[in-house]
């Protein structure tokens, strides 16, 4: 059964072994984007918190006297007080500090930082392959499933010597199977959790009803909005929807309000402060005429299948504790990194010796 586990184990990481490294380098890297972000473009970020911040009309006047050709589509209001506020136009994104009214800059497209994100995040998810058919998708997320069996029989492997200590003046792929088995072993249960929640995530199409079906509920279901603006009729400010958006939804902090075109609605993006996640997951869309809530979702109300959804994403990406947990699944995806070049190290030196033997044969 040890050598059945053991060629299941080589055989399993020497066919996913790419595929794992670029999940452990661009999955250490994305649990910290914002933050990474805000440190790279720091004198656009980071404010001095104030005792109040101005108004979405007081600012939508600042930007429209620094750009009076530009239209304001969107608001992204920080949920921490020392980050700056952005404020999306059709020409660019202009960061304001939100205390002090005043205009830290502007960018009008994605500097290299940020299309690096983006192909991060794209290599991530389907190897930066975009078709029609998502193979790189589909390729990552059996990478994936097949993870889920390597770490399993790595742990039988384990079981057998339990080594928990680095051996010294021994040969180099001894060294390297102590550490390979010591990371193996810590990281264990992060590595299934990540392994696990990201194999969900892959293969949504068919996790998403598995889930409102273990829960015995169902999507919520969004409804067919049709705006017809009446004659001469002013749409309701910014600041209106996000007062409207607080009733609908008590507790809750608007941080992302889509300002809508003329068949359009006000789409507002919310989170509880207790909320981890970036997104916050609660939704509030308004008739910008009449201020009618046309829909209203909480995080704390959604369906239990949503809920388990987005408890399922916060805990791949190390959402769910705030900043200890990016910390653990940060650290998770880079000891998985070390996994794939010390069992590679291992292999390449067991293959060497047998090749050195055989020569002297």
């Amino acid at each position: 059964m040890y050598k059945f586990f053991f060629k299941v184990h080589l055989y399993a990481s020497l066919i996913i072994f790419p595929f794992v490294l670029i999940f452990a380098i661009t999955g250490s890297m994305m649990a910290f984007e914002p933050e990474i972000d805000h440190l790279l473009h720091a004198k656009l970020s980071y404010v001095e918190p104030g005792p109040k911040a101005f108004s979405l009309a007081e600012i939508s006047d600042k930007v429209q006297k620094a750009f009076p050709k530009d239209t304001i589509n969107l608001y992204k209001l920080a949920t921490t007080p020392g980050i700056s506020w952005q404020i999306n136009t059709n020409n660019r994104t202009v960061y304001m500090n939100e205390y002090t009214g005043k205009i830290l800059g502007s960018m009008t497209g994605p500097d290299f930082w940020q299309r690096t994100q983006q192909n991060i995040h794209q290599l991530h998810l389907r190897l930066a392959l975009r078709d029609k058919h998502d193979i790189g998708g589909s390729i990552m997320s059996w990478a994936g499933v097949i993870l889920l069996v390597t770490l399993p029989s790595g742990l039988v492997l384990w079981w057998k010597q339990k080594r928990m200590a680095i051996r010294r003046n021994v040969p180099a792929r001894l060294v390297w199977f102590d550490w390979h088995s010591l990371i193996g072993i810590v990281s264990f249960i992060f590595l299934t959790v990540f392994a696990f929640t990201g194999v969900m995530m892959g293969f949504k199409g068919k996790a998403i009803p598995m889930f409102y079906k273990l829960t015995g509920s169902k999507p919520t279901e969004m409804p067919d909005i049709k705006i017809n603006a009446p004659i001469n009729a002013k749409p309701i400010s910014p600041d209106s929807s996000v007062q409207l958006a607080r009733a609908a939804l008590p507790g809750v902090m608007p941080f992302y309000i889509q300002i809508p075109g003329p068949t359009e609605a006000y789409d507002i993006r919310c989170r509880y402060p207790e909320d981890l996640t970036p997104g916050g997951r609660s939704r509030v869309i308004i008739d910008p005429y009449s201020g009618k809530i046309l829909f209203a979702e909480g995080s704390k109300t959604a369906p239990a299948g949503t809920r388990l959804l987005v408890m399922n994403r916060a805990i791949h990406t190390g959402d769910i504790f705030g900043i200890f947990s990016k910390c653990v699944m940060s650290l998770a995806s880079l000891a998985l990194g070390f996994q794939v070049i010390s069992g590679l190290r291992m292999w390449w030196l067991r293959k060497w010796k047998k090749k050195r033997v055989s020569v002297k044969v």
